[in-house]
C-alpha cells in the first residue's frame, strides 16, 4: 500500500469557483467569498479553464476575481486555494512546459506566490507520467505549489502515477477530484477503492448535481438558472424522484435544508475530505456551511444511499 497523506485542511466545505465570471459577477463574487470565509469556510477551488466556455471569455476569469478579492481583503493566509491545469484551450495538456507556464499564469491571476493544491484537471495520456510528475515536483520544490492532485483520472492511471512518484522520489498526488453526489455515484465502484488503497483523499465536484440536490428542481416546475437544463435531466430517473422525497423527510427531521443533507451525506462517505459546492449569492452560502452541523444517523445514511445506489459510469 502506498500512502500519500495530505496535510491540507479543507474545512467543512470547499467553495467552488466555477461560477465566478459566469453566473456571478465580480462584486457579487466578493460578497459570496466574504460570506463563505466569515462563516468559517477556508478552502476555494478554481481552475484556469473557468470560464472559458462562456462566449467572449478566454479563461482565467474565476482566478482573477478570486485574486482581486484576496488582494482587496488581505485574506490570503486565511484560505486554501486550489486551481488546475490541462483543460484551458490555450494551455491544454500535461507537458512539463505547459504545466510550468500555466502555473505562472495562475499565480499571476491569483496574485499570490503559492498554490496550495495544484490539480491536473484532466488526464493526458499523450504525455509520459514521469514528465508530468517531475514538472509538478519542481513546482513543489520551488515553493510555488504545496500539494498536487488528480482530477478525473482512472484508477489505473492513479495507480501508475503513485508507483512512479514512489520509485522516482517525486511528489505524489495526495488529493483527487471527481464527480460524485447522491445521483452520480459511479466512482464508488472503482475509483473510491483505488483512492483508499493509495491513501488519497477526495474532494468531489458537482456535489449538488448542478443544483438538483438543492431541492428546487421538481416535476412541473421551471427554474431560471444557467444550469437548469443539466439539473432537470435528473428528473427523468424515478429513483431521483424517490430521493427527493427521502431528502425532504430527512431535512425536516433534522431541521435543516435539503442542500445541507445532500452535502452531509457526501461528507460522510469513504475518502471524502470535503465536498465542493458553489454559491451564486451570499444567501446560498449558509446552506452549504450548514452541512457541517447536520448530524445524520446511520439510518439516515443508509436510507439515502439505498435510494439511488452506485451505477457504473
Amino acid at each position: 500500500m502506498i500512502v500519500a497523506v495530505t496535510a491540507l485542511d479543507f474545512g467543512p466545505i470547499v467553495l467552488g469557483g466555477n461560477v465566478f465570471g459566469w453566473t456571478t459577477d465580480r462584486d457579487e463574487g466578493f460578497r459570496v467569498l466574504d460570506a463563505f470565509v466569515d462563516g468559517g469556510g477556508r478552502a476555494i477551488d478554481t481552475a484556469d479553464a473557468y470560464v472559458a466556455w462562456l462566449p467572449g471569455s478566454s479563461g482565467g476569469e474565476s482566478e482573477t476575481i478570486i485574486g482581486e478579492w484576496l488582494a482587496r481583503r488581505g485574506r490570503r493566509d486565511d484560505v486554501l486555494i486550489a486551481t488546475k491545469v490541462a483543460a484551458l484551450p490555450a494551455r491544454k495538456g500535461l507537458s512539463a512546459a505547459n504545466i510550468e507556464a500555466a502555473a505562472e499564469d495562475s499565480l499571476r491571476r491569483l496574485g499570490t506566490d503559492r498554490i496550495d493544491l495544484y490539480f491536473a484537471h484532466v488526464d493526458d495520456p499523450e504525455v509520459p507520467q514521469e514528465e508530468t510528475l517531475a514538472a509538478f515536483d519542481r513546482l513543489v520544490q520551488a515553493g510555488k505549489v504545496r500539494e498536487i492532485g488528480a482530477s478525473n483520472f482512472s484508477p489505473a492511471r492513479l495507480g501508475s502515477a503513485a508507483a512512479i512518484a514512489e520509485t522516482e522520489g517525486l511528489t505524489p498526488f495526495t488529493v483527487a477530484q471527481d464527480k460524485w453526489s447522491l445521483v452520480e455515484r459511479g466512482i464508488e465502484l472503482d475509483v473510491v477503492p483505488a483512492l483508499e488503497e493509495l491513501g488519497v483523499v477526495e474532494i468531489p465536484y458537482s456535489s449538488l448535481a448542478s443544483g438538483f440536490l438543492t431541492g428546487k428542481y421538481r416535476p412541473g416546475t421551471s427554474t431560471d438558472s444557467a444550469r437548469a437544463g443539466r439539473a432537470g435531466i435528473y428528473l427523468d430517473d424515478p429513483r431521483n424522484l424517490d430521493l427527493l422525497a427521502v431528502l425532504d423527510d430527512v431535512a425536516a427531521d433534522r431541521g435543516t435544508s435539503v442542500t445541507a443533507v445532500a452535502l452531509a451525506w457526501l461528507a460522510a462517505q469513504r475518502t471524502v475530505a470535503a465536498p465542493i459546492a458553489s454559491a451564486r449569492t451570499p444567501e446560498q452560502v449558509a446552506d452549504l456551511l450548514a452541512a457541517a452541523t447536520v448530524q445524520l444517523t446511520p439510518e439516515d445514511l443508509e436510507q439515502l444511499s439505498a435510494t439511488t445506489g452506485p451505477v457504473a459510469l
